[in-house]
């Protein structure tokens, strides 16, 4: 959040982020290569401290790189958009505490819609529209809100049928940091796309 108000309050950083197009490209890359490290390093990811510093690594450039897609967007946009995702998660996170309905079952659907969504994005650009944004916006905050009672859900354990292991703590923590992150980046998507 901190990086986020940074970079679309403070207008010299904001114009060196608009006028550095390689900046995305480096967040993403060392984001793509610590997700990689994370998701497919089991030894890496059970063992602290590596665990610890690879998910640091990995939670700073994803700062970076949200920080320079919210510069794109009306300060004012950006902090509704917190606000309407931190409502979102509580809300959610509540309701995958309390249900008596068993969200880990869905890991199949949940896939599917993923897919689903990936394709409709792909046809999004090349289809450009406020509308297009719109539906592609609430779609993706959709799923990803499923996704994010699923992943709770899955962290909780309990009588619910599955579970992640006790060991696999900094897996479960990276997966709700990306469905929030989602859920923040599609929200932001919907309101710029309303108010364009």
């Amino acid at each position: 959040m901190g990086v986020i108000a940074l970079f679309c309050y403070h207008q010299p950083t904001r114009r060196f982020v608009q006028n550095t197009p390689s900046l995305p490209y480096i967040a993403m890359v060392i984001m793509l290569a610590a997700l990689i490290t994370l998701v497919c390093c089991g030894e890496v990811r059970r063992k602290a401290p590596n665990n610890y510093i690879v998910l640091f690594i990995y939670t700073s450039a994803q700062a970076l790189f949200l920080a320079i897609y919210a510069s794109k967007f009306a300060p004012d946009e950006v902090l509704l958009a917190v606000g309407i995702t931190a409502a979102v998660c509580l809300a959610l996170t509540l309701f995958a505490f309390q249900t008596k309905y068993d969200f880990t079952m869905m890991g199949g659907i949940l896939l599917v819609c993923v897919i689903i969504l990936m394709l409709f994005g792909i046809v999004a650009i090349f289809v450009p529209g406020k509308i297009i944004n719109l539906v592609y916006g609430s779609l993706g905050a959709l799923i990803f809100s499923i996704y994010l009672i699923y992943e709770t859900q899955m962290m909780m354990g309990g009588k619910h049928k599955y579970s992640n292991s006790p060991e696999e703590y900094v897996f479960a923590a990276l997966n709700l940091y990306l469905d929030v992150v989602n859920i923040f980046t599609y929200i932001l998507l919907i309101i710029g796309s309303s108010r364009d």
